[in-house]
């Protein structure tokens, strides 16, 4: 009886050691990268001081292996933002292109005339490009 309890616990031990993996790696993010914002909507271009406004952004990504990431969201200065958009893409084949879209809630703290730039990409130039858009609150 002691032997086949041994033997048991010992066994339990070798296959809670050796579980299973069920995660597919080309399922694992292999690259993040910068996305252009081809559109922007905001659905009202005036506001109150604390109130909270959805901003939504579109772009173009290749369905089945990328998808949205992040933002990454500069204050400039106090009434200045930098906007851009990050995707992230896995080794899943990839499939057509499509547009999707990703939200920013503003909550301003205080009343001015916000600017915002959401990167659009790069010109000939290699400079950047940005979509302008102001928010006035009041």
């Amino acid at each position: 009886m002691k032997n086949s309890l041994k033997f048991s616990l010992a066994l339990l031990v070798f296959f809670s050691l050796t579980s299973c993996n069920d995660r597919e790696e080309e399922d694992l993010i292999q690259s993040v990268a910068r996305v252009k914002i081809d559109s922007v909507k905001i659905a009202q271009d005036s506001m109150d001081v604390f109130t909270t406004q959805t901003i939504k952004t579109y772009s173009n990504f290749t369905t089945k292996c990328e998808g949205f990431y992040g933002y990454d969201y500069i204050h400039t200065d106090e009434l200045s933002r930098s906007v851009s958009s990050f995707k992230f893409k896995t080794g899943v084949a990839c499939g057509e292109e499509v547009a999707r879209a990703a939200q920013i809630n503003f909550r301003p703290q205080m009343p001015g005339n916000y600017v915002f730039k959401f990167w659009n990409g790069k010109d000939a130039a290699g400079e950047n490009t940005w979509i302008e858009k102001t928010i006035v609150v009041q």
